[in-house]
């Protein structure tokens, strides 16, 4: 049975950092895209990172591009969005998720390529 646990969100204050987490069981780790994407109250979902956990290949959305970094954990089936900086526009419903529809040099930022989804980690951040 396939799992992905997200956590990690909490309310901040705008210029600090958190780091999300998301653990995943049930599938071969090694060879998916695992990505997070948020989705703010009235906007549509929208991918924030990706990272393909056979080369270690990123892609970020231009947003937080020098804020954000994606990293994996094969040995224990875990990948992370380290958040600096956070803005209140950053404030959403962050979810990560992975797909098996990724190769060498293809990053899937369209959700609805994603198979499998967490159940979301809140992020607030005040001004």
């Amino acid at each position: 049975q396939v799992q992905l646990v997200d956590s990690g969100g909490n309310s901040v204050q705008a210029g600090q950092s958190l780091r999300l987490s998301c653990t995943a069981s049930g599938f071969s780790f090694g060879n998916y895209c695992m990505g997070w994407f948020r989705q703010a109250p009235g906007k549509e979902r929208q991918a924030v990172a990706t990272i393909y956990t056979a080369d270690g290949t990123t892609y970020y959305a231009d947003s937080v591009k020098d804020r954000f970094t994606i990293s994996q954990d094969n040995a224990n089936n875990a990948v992370y969005l380290q958040m600096n900086n956070v803005q209140p526009e950053d404030t959403a419903m962050y979810y990560c998720a992975a797909s098996d529809n990724c190769w060498v040099g293809y990053l899937p930022a369209d959700d609805q390529e994603y198979n499998y989804w967490g159940r979301g980690t809140q992020v607030t951040v005040s001004s």
